[in-house]
């Protein structure tokens, strides 16, 4: 077991702040254990609607969720979508119950609770494992592992590559129909072996959905899909003011890298390090974990025609801030990086690589160790 003092800060300020709070993530991710633990030592009740006698239990919802007090959480929520009009109706009626409820993040999810609770709920989202969590002495089990907590914790690599394998069978043939959507598993599986070989590429409909003999339109939906359940990211463009032509594009990333590993068939480091992918595989697992660190309202990528690039752009009140991924030890200061920090005009530019040190590069450029991403936020403090 991994504490997780930060989400569990977060979920005490949310609740003391909204009468609903939604913790969203993917399936397997802890959202049930951190419940469990926010918990402890409060007057709470628990509705598992995964589990038939709970489901009885709240078959007149709106008369038992209203004699309750104190914290109320309703674990999947999306087996009883119904219950977001009750939310409404209680929470406009008395604000002595504070609910947290859980949900797998598909689109649906989110939409109906905004629909239904608007102005009444904040949003939390829970990724797996990161750096500052596992310690960053452990990123290389991290990075084949991915977050997942059995994957992660697993006993061995055998062990944790199972789990996965298990997870992305269970994922399409249980989960994802769960969740109202209607697409075979094999169609699913197959689009999602074909998304890895794409992982950090921008987005091409039109050539994956030739690639799969499918129209572009079914091939955006079944991204969207991976995306709402977290998935995949699609990482948006940032159109700068300037003359240069600019990609506009998403670029697509796995977002757990042990996920992306197990649909790659790469079982531990050494298959990893030999395969062509495995610097797309490190640029998204740097990317996620900068993310993790900073939480930035917006983060977006930056590209031009002529090939000047950036990986990951993102603010922190009001400035502008670049990270550019190398794997290398010893990454070197390149002609796309002036340009970036000249036409974005960025605060500070930080090239992460997988070596021990970090150090000066030049003036607003910085070579960051890996294991330093979890200081990230103390770094941007600085100059803010």
């Amino acid at each position: 077991m991994i504490d997780r003092p930060h989400y569990l800060t977060q979920l005490e300020v949310a609740t003391n702040r909204s009468p609903v709070v939604a913790l969203l993530g993917p399936r397997q991710v802890g959202k049930t254990t951190l419940a469990q633990v926010f918990s402890q030592g409060k007057d709470a009740t628990f509705f598992d609607l995964e589990s038939e006698p709970d489901r009885q239990r709240l078959s007149n919802p709106e008369l038992v969720l209203g004699a309750l007090e104190g914290l109320i959480v309703i674990d999947e929520i999306q087996v009883m979508p119904h219950l977001f009009e009750v939310l409404r109706v209680l929470v406009d009626r008395s604000q002595q119950a504070r609910y947290l409820i859980l949900g797998s993040a598909s689109p649906d999810i989110i939409r109906n609770t905004s629909e239904t609770l608007a102005g009444r709920v904040e949003f939390i989202e829970l990724p797996g494992f990161s750096l500052s969590e596992t310690g960053p002495d452990l990123w290389r089990e991290l990075w084949v592992r991915g977050g997942f907590p059995r994957s992660f914790l697993a006993t061995s690599e055998e062990n944790s590559m199972a789990w996965r394998t298990g997870f992305v069978k269970t994922f399409l043939e249980r989960d994802i129909p769960q969740l109202g959507i209607r697409i075979p598993a094999a169609a699913m599986r197959r689009f999602w072996s074909m998304l890895s070989y794409y992982h950090g590429q921008t987005w091409n409909a039109s050539e994956l959905a030739r690639n799969m003999g499918l129209s572009g339109k079914t091939v955006q939906s079944y991204l969207d899909i991976l995306s709402g359940t977290f998935m995949v990211r699609q990482l948006q463009p940032w159109f700068a003011n300037v003359t240069k032509r600019q990609v506009k594009a998403p670029k697509i990333y796995l977002r757990d890298t042990g996920i992306l590993h197990t649909l790659l068939g790469l079982p531990d480091e050494r298959a990893l390090l030999g395969h062509p992918r495995v610097g797309a595989s490190w640029e998204g697992f740097v990317l996620e974990e900068v993310l993790k660190a900073v939480d930035p309202l917006e983060a977006y990528f930056w590209a031009t025609h002529a090939g000047a690039e950036l990986d990951l752009l993102f603010f922190v009140r009001g400035q502008r801030y670049g990270v550019e991924v190398k794997f290398s030890e010893a990454p070197k200061l390149t002609k796309s990086m002036h340009i970036a920090q000249d036409d974005l005009n960025l605060n500070h530019l930080w090239v992460v690589h997988p070596g021990k040190h970090t150090y000066p590069m030049k003036n607003s450029i910085t070579a960051l160790s890996i294991v330093d991403i979890p200081n990230l936020p103390e770094r941007i403090a600085v100059f803010n």
